[in-house]
């Protein structure tokens, strides 16, 4: 056991506000897709857009990172194809979920990952979550509801939309573990495993493109946008996947998978300042109540999954 200097207990929660900031600005950016995403997507173009979405990206990411991309192992390109699958069903379901539901909704439910995500882990690791964790996650979600029936939808009997949301709310916890616990990509480049991740989800919705029924053809949906939807497209190609996924895979070898996601559950904050700074909304008095809930709930939630100690 090495004994902490002085210097160096400062040193750590520096370094883990360092860790955190990154991930903070990830649940703000995915705060704002709920607006970039209703302006540019229908039920006929969901497959379209996010084969748009991802294909922006992709090519420049190759380019980039050719040399690591050609060191993967075998094994680590199929456990980075793993997550990617698991990732392009977060999109599918989260994508159509928000087009047959409300945003007001989609941002309660899909916050429930921060509560999935420690269950899950205490599960695998046959240990309880901390009373703490469980506070705070509490706090955080009593905070969501609040957010919620402030911007005055609440929460109504839960449609397709809401099943399909509460599906990527499970789907991004898996993904999150699985980043943890894949072994084969714990040492690989981070820039290399994100390319796989992308492409392997690109090849899930260019597959489903080409099947009947579903929607429009990427050429089709592009040649209909105007410059508002090509800015929509490329804030969701560039800081809501390129940006987030690379930022969750650093982050989740620095901190453990519930830090990680308490920080992403204020997401449905972030979607309502977006929603009154863009979209013109008015949360009401208990949307504000809400919202210093939320954010108690995850200042809180940081000091219970952060060790008092350093090895």
């Amino acid at each position: 056991m090495t004994v902490l200097s002085p210097a160096a207990g400062v040193e750590a929660p520096r370094r883990a506000w360092l860790a955190d900031l990154p991930v903070l600005a990830v649940a703000v950016v995915w705060g704002g897709s709920y607006l970039a995403a209703k302006g540019i997507t229908t039920t006929h173009t969901v497959v379209a857009v996010l084969v748009l979405r991802f294909a922006l990206v992709l090519p420049v990411l190759v380019v980039a990172g050719w040399a690591r991309l050609r060191a993967l192992s075998p094994a680590q390109l199929r456990g980075a194809g793993v997550l990617g699958l698991v990732l392009g069903g977060i999109f599918l379901l989260e994508t159509y979920g928000v087009v047959h539901t409300s945003a007001t909704n989609a941002g309660l439910i899909i916050s429930l990952t921060m509560v999935f995500t420690p269950l899950a882990e205490s599960a695998v690791r046959k240990r309880a979550p901390s009373a703490g964790f469980l506070g705070a996650a509490a706090l955080s979600v009593v905070g969501v509801v609040l957010l919620t029936q402030g911007a005055g939808a609440g929460f109504t009997t839960p449609s397709a939309g809401d099943l399909l949301i509460l599906g990527a709310a499970l789907a991004r916890t898996l993904h999150v573990l699985l980043m943890a616990r894949i072994k084969a990509v714990q040492d690989a480049d981070p820039l290399s495993l994100t390319t796989v991740q992308l492409g392997a989800a690109v090849l899930v919705f260019a597959l489903l493109a080409t099947a009947p029924g579903t929607g429009a053809t990427p050429w089709a949906a592009a040649a209909d946008f105007g410059p508002a939807q090509w800015a929509g497209l490329a804030f969701l190609s560039v800081f809501c996947t390129l940006f987030a996924f690379f930022v969750q895979m650093w982050a989740v070898r620095r901190t453990s998978p519930s830090r990680v996601s308490l920080l992403l559950g204020t997401e449905p904050l972030w979607a309502a300042v977006a929603g009154i700074a863009v979209g013109g909304e008015e949360p009401g008095v208990l949307g504000y109540a809400g919202a210093l809930l939320v954010l108690a709930g995850t200042a809180w939630g940081r000091r219970a999954v952060t060790p008092a100690t350093t090895p």
